[in-house]
């Protein structure tokens, strides 16, 4: 009896390799991307619509088809803001604006991939929610936001591909 050959992958991916952006353009197909900072947690979904398919020839066995899938974003992030200032950062206010908008005003175009380049990038079309989570005087100030496809979800070309690798950056830049 042989030996199953041990995976070459060892090191665990960490859960802040995502990078958010949202494009800030105002000209169509001339995308302006720009990071929304303050990530503090990050979990993209694809949920599938399952229907049932049993036919006779199942014999007893239920089948089901995957006819529709949805994605969806939730992040939570600190709410920043510039240091003399006090303005908000524009990514972020672009969030909360679209998520209190209507029609073509209420979409925001959003990409996120890995930022150490691996091969994991998506872009699409979504709806915001932007859900402050309050708190005592002791607490930052931060936002569910909550992205909401509209549409496919569309596998790209990782922007931080191409330069060096995992064990270069060290596997968290």
């Amino acid at each position: 009896m042989s030996t199953p050959t041990p995976p070459a992958e060892t090191v665990t991916a960490l859960a802040r390799r995502y990078r958010l952006e949202l494009d800030m353009g105002t000209t169509p197909g001339t995308p302006i991307w720009t990071l929304v900072p303050g990530v503090t947690e990050f979990t993209p979904k694809i949920e599938p619509t399952q229907q049932e398919v049993t036919t006779y020839d199942a014999e007893g066995w239920s089948e089901q088809a995957v006819t529709m899938l949805a994605w969806s974003i939730e992040t939570t992030i600190a709410h920043r803001a510039h240091p003399v200032t006090g303005k908000f950062n524009s990514a972020q206010e672009a969030l909360r604006k679209a998520s209190r908008s209507f029609g073509a005003k209420s979409y925001v175009s959003v990409r996120y991939y890995d930022r150490n380049g691996a091969d994991d990038a998506q872009q699409g079309l979504a709806l915001v929610t932007w859900e402050p989570d309050g708190g005592g005087p002791d607490e930052v100030d931060t936002i569910k936001v909550t992205l909401t496809g509209s549409g496919p979800l569309a596998e790209i070309t990782n922007p931080a591909a191409g330069g060096g690798t995992f064990a270069a950056k060290g596997g968290d830049s």
